[in-house]
């Protein structure tokens, strides 16, 4: 990292008299996933800070006694809301050892939530602004499609289960706006109570800020949001150094005695599928998926590993193939009849099958801004006869029975294959219900009632008996101390699936990487899906 302003080289000398640095600039930039991934190929390919990587910077910088403060400089900050409370706590944790500034050039509500763990909040005089509140745009592709001779079957459980309509519909309907003006209201009010406590304002001047958008950094400053207007050069001193420059002098904080046991932490990150976990580069339907497979051979491996004494399961996925969802299920139960605690942690979205897969953890942990809920089921499929007719295309099946063909793309649903489709979500609606009043411990026709497809936020889940407690994986690893008997600051591991060939390890991952490069694009698996759409992102 270059500071130009502090005219000097990271090699050059210090201030007579100073033998260390007594500030570090350390750059806060991203969108922080919770986790470094877990096989050693992806980690060296990655170039995503994370928190896990941030959290350990941090505790170094908190232990090294040379040093006075930190300066947090924020910069392409991307991370949602639920990411930035977890930021916060961070810095929280590192403000109780030494003073911290965090300086931010850009003015965001997710931004301001990571730096209220700072001593101090400073803006340029320049800054942006942006403390617009909340909100949530979805485009509607279906009269587009139709234009080009598509239709999309969407048969769903119940009236908020919207992961399909953008392609079906052409607008919002009344139940998906209802459920999304619900989840930004408990967002905003979350956010207002905690930026009005951080502040040491009430909550009514924090609402204010809201209400009556500011347009300035000296009109934030005036309105308690920030404590300073400054430019970067005006916060550091001669003896200060960006954190490139420290690295050597900072030593991990050692571990004393003899490790009782150790947590485990499997992941389960991107749209559930069958089969194996894989990157897919593609625009649409890409990204990460959690493949089924890779999720319980890591839970087993976890539960077979005798140092390991309790498991969290982190999930941050909108859920994705019923199969897999359930399979993912399966094995959580399992852990937890054998003794294993495990517990379960919510990042930004835990939702659909997201949430089915973590009914019967032990105990249940959100951020008050994770999506989750969603407790319902789709199917459907595109539909394009009329497109094949524009385009002179004839395809034709043969099949001795008509639910045979019943997810070929080139006719709508028969009365008979619609009727068996329709059979078939209800028994997987009814699975789920079950699943989470068994594991939750409410009545199944309560279930029905927070369920129906709703989208709940996780202050609202924590009301409705969805989670246990608001926290972050940090109280996750403590739930789980608590409930194995381990003492708190155990060692924590990401579990992975053994080595799977006649490939080293290492080779074996690379094999797998090339190979998930000619995934195709598509939904997440034919069939039942219990999928948020993953189109949906509060702004």
């Amino acid at each position: 990292m270059n500071i130009p302003f502090l005219n000097r080289s990271e090699g050059s000398s210090l201030p007579t008299g100073v033998t260390r640095p007594t500030w570090v600039v350390l750059d806060i930039a991203g969108d922080y996933p919770a986790l470094s991934p877990g096989n050693p190929l992806a980690a060296l390919l990655n170039r995503q800070d994370t928190l896990e990587a941030l959290g350990a910077r941090l505790e170094r910088l908190a232990h090294a006694d040379w040093l006075h403060g930190v300066l947090l400089r924020f910069g392409q900050y991307g991370a949602g809301l639920s990411t930035s409370r977890s930021v916060r706590d961070l810095l929280s944790r590192l403000s109780i050892h030494k003073r911290t500034v965090a300086y931010l050039p850009t003015l965001s509500m997710p931004a301001l939530l990571a730096a209220s763990g700072a001593g101090q909040v400073v803006a340029p005089e320049s800054a942006e602004v942006n403390v617009l509140g909340l909100g949530i745009e979805v485009t509607y592709l279906g009269e587009f499609l139709k234009k080009h001779g598509v239709s999309f079957e969407n048969l769903r459980i119940r009236e908020y289960k919207s992961a399909l309509t953008r392609f079906s519909d052409d607008h919002m309907d009344p139940y998906n706006r209802e459920q999304l003006t619900r989840l930004l209201e408990s967002m905003e009010v979350t956010w207002v109570a905690e930026m009005g406590t951080a502040r040491g304002v009430s909550e009514e001047a924090a609402r204010g800020w809201l209400e009556r958008p500011l347009s300035s950094a000296q009109a934030a400053r005036e309105a308690g949001l920030i404590d300073r207007v400054a430019y970067e050069d005006e916060l550091v001193g001669p003896a200060t150094r960006p954190m490139s420059a420290v690295i050597d002098l900072l030593k991990p904080p050692t571990r004393r005695g003899k490790q009782a046991g150790r947590i485990a932490i499997v992941p389960v990150v991107g749209t559930i599928v069958t089969g194996k976990s894989q990157r897919n580069p593609l625009p649409l339907f890409g990204g990460v998926s959690a493949g089924s497979d890779t999720v319980v051979a890591a839970l087993r491996r976890a539960g077979q590993d005798k140092a390991t004494k309790a498991v969290v399961l982190y999930v941050d996925s909108g859920g994705g193939s019923a199969l897999a969802s359930d399979l993912i299920w399966r094995e959580v139960k399992v852990l937890n009849e054998a003794g294993r605690p495990v517990v379960a942690v919510m990042g930004g979205v835990a939702a659909s099958g997201g949430y089915y897969v973590l009914t019967h953890a032990r105990h249940v942990i959100a951020s008050p801004y994770t999506l989750t809920g969603s407790i319902g089921v789709v199917s459907g499929k595109p539909v394009l006869e009329e497109f094949n007719r524009r385009q002179g295309l004839n395809p034709e099946g043969v099949t001795r029975h008509e639910a045979g063909l019943a997810y070929s793309s080139a006719r709508p649903f028969s009365a008979a294959q619609r009727e068996l489709m329709e059979r078939s979500i209800a028994e997987v609606y009814d699975r789920f219900t079950l699943r989470v009043a068994d594991g939750r411990g409410l009545s199944q026709e309560r279930v029905n009632e927070l369920g129906r497809g709703r989208i709940w936020s996780g202050q609202d889940a924590l009301e409705h008996g969805l989670i246990d407690e608001l926290g972050d994986l940090h109280t996750g690893v403590q739930r789980a101390c608590e409930l194995s008997g381990l003492p708190y600051g155990s060692p924590t591991w990401t579990a992975t699936p053994k080595n799977r060939g006649p490939l080293p390890e290492f080779a074996q991952e690379a094999a797998d990487e090339a190979a998930s490069l000619s995934v195709k694009a598509g939904l997440p698996g034919t069939g039942v899906l219990m999928w948020l759409d993953s189109d949906l992102r509060v702004k």
